[in-house]
């Protein structure tokens, strides 16, 4: 589609289904994202002048309802996309380069005949666009290339999971144009995490990945990790009477690496004592019988944080069942069970090298002092700087809004909605 059919499309609201599918039917939602895509493509416009035919593309972050810290052990998770994406405007062609320009950061080429790892590059997007095009071209997939302008709402950050948000993006334009959209959500989220761990430099889960690119509410079972078990699930939290709320505490995630890097290698290191690669290899009943001998070769924070899985992986299923049920009183429970594992045994709050910034420890406080047996809250995604997830009552929304508001600043709240859809070509 040309550009300015694109834009008279979304003018005369011929996108307004796919609107509402991905991002819920409040008109004003709706308006704003109007607004969102309108200037996303004029940008696009100014960027590249001269490109003619244009295709849009979204992927959504994600929300970690229970299982923290659990994939990276082949456990289980439960998790949902939501209606904060990243948008990319695209034009394709065979200049064998990719050009991207994302809000608020420089723009980006990357040669498509070097596709190898660039060690400079850990850490930058350049890296992760580089380590998605070199799988496609390992499997026989001829890139040409195109130019592209991102816009995300998906905070880099905020514990949604920009990062696999991205990921997915790049992958569904080259899957969707290049390669027929063969690959599929779950081969695209695979792709994702090698890229992830590989160029950019960031052990991970598959969690984040699967989730963006799946959509919807999802239990993941990743035992098998290459063939892990996903189950799309139906759950109105409104149903419930509650709203599922982000807070994004506003810490800064500098100088974490080592903090999230130290908790996949404590677990591993104390399954390794089992003769095991990762915890959902052990016996749990072995693993408590071992205490003993474990503290003579881990330390107690890895064994601490060995008991987490073990008590989060069971809760993800019993979360799971209970929103089947709709039994959102156990639910509740279930979650601030979860909240004070990651809490005691995880270990997850703060990092011990800024021991006096405690954003989320200080959100957990004023949430439990707001919504008291009401509602639940939990830290929300890798942790020690960051967000937290709370449940509210509906009557207690706006209350709950003002409260983090005082205390973290305006906008830091993320009222969410389910996202039905993963990895999206809306045009």
């Amino acid at each position: 589609m040309k550009c300015e059919e694109l834009l008279d499309a979304i003018c005369l609201d011929r996108l307004n289904d796919k609107f509402i599918t991905l991002y819920g039917n409040n008109e004003e939602t709706i308006k704003v994202q109007k607004e969102r895509y309108v200037n996303a493509i004029k940008s696009f416009m100014t960027l590249y002048p001269k490109s003619e035919e244009i295709s849009v593309f979204s992927a959504p972050g994600r929300t970690e309802v229970c299982g923290n810290h659990t994939d990276h052990q082949n456990g289980c998770v439960l998790a949902a996309a939501v209606n904060l994406d990243a948008i990319a405007i695209v034009s394709f062609h065979n200049d064998h380069v990719i050009r991207i320009q994302s809000v608020g950061y420089e723009q980006e080429f990357i040669e498509l005949d070097h596709l190898n790892m660039h060690p400079e590059e850990k850490g930058t997007s350049r890296s992760l666009i580089r380590g998605m095009v070199s799988q496609f071209h390992d499997m026989g997939v001829e890139v040409g290339g195109f130019n592209a302008f991102i816009t995300s709402d998906v905070l880099s950050g905020s514990g949604l999971s920009s990062s696999a948000a991205f990921e997915v993006l790049i992958g569904n334009i080259i899957d969707c144009h290049y390669h027929g959209a063969q690959a599929g959500a779950v081969k695209i989220a695979k792709m994702g995490q090698f890229a992830e761990n590989k160029y950019f430099g960031k052990e991970s889960g598959l969690m984040d990945q699967m989730v963006s690119s799946v959509g919807g509410f999802v239990f993941i079972d990743f035992e098998d990790t290459t063939n892990p078990v996903i189950e799309k699930h139906n759950c109105d939290f409104e149903e419930g009477g509650l709203k599922l709320i982000i807070t994004d505490t506003k810490g800064s995630h500098a100088d974490l690496t080592d903090d999230y890097v130290s908790i996949p290698s404590e677990m591993k290191l104390v399954a390794a004592q089992f003769g095991k690669s990762v915890l959902r290899e052990v016996d749990e009943e072995q693993f408590y019988q071992s205490l003993p001998r474990l503290r003579n070769v881990c330390s107690d924070r890895a064994i601490l944080r060995a008991a987490h899985f073990f008590g989060d992986n069971a809760r993800v299923r019993k979360e799971t069942d209970a929103l089947d049920k709709k039994d959102f009183s156990s639910f509740l429970k279930l979650v601030c069970e979860s909240g004070k594992s990651s809490a005691e045994l995880l270990q997850n709050l703060y990092s011990t090298k800024k021991p006096i910034e405690q954003g989320i420890p200080l959100a957990l406080m004023a949430s439990k002092n707001l919504l008291k047996d009401c509602g639940a809250f939990r830290v929300h995604g890798g942790g020690f700087a960051g967000t937290i997830q709370a449940f509210v009552p509906l009557n207690l929304v706006k209350e709950y809004e003002k409260a983090m508001e005082s205390l973290f600043g305006e906008g830091c709240c993320y009222i969410l909605n389910i996202r039905p859809v993963g990895g999206y070509q809306v045009v």
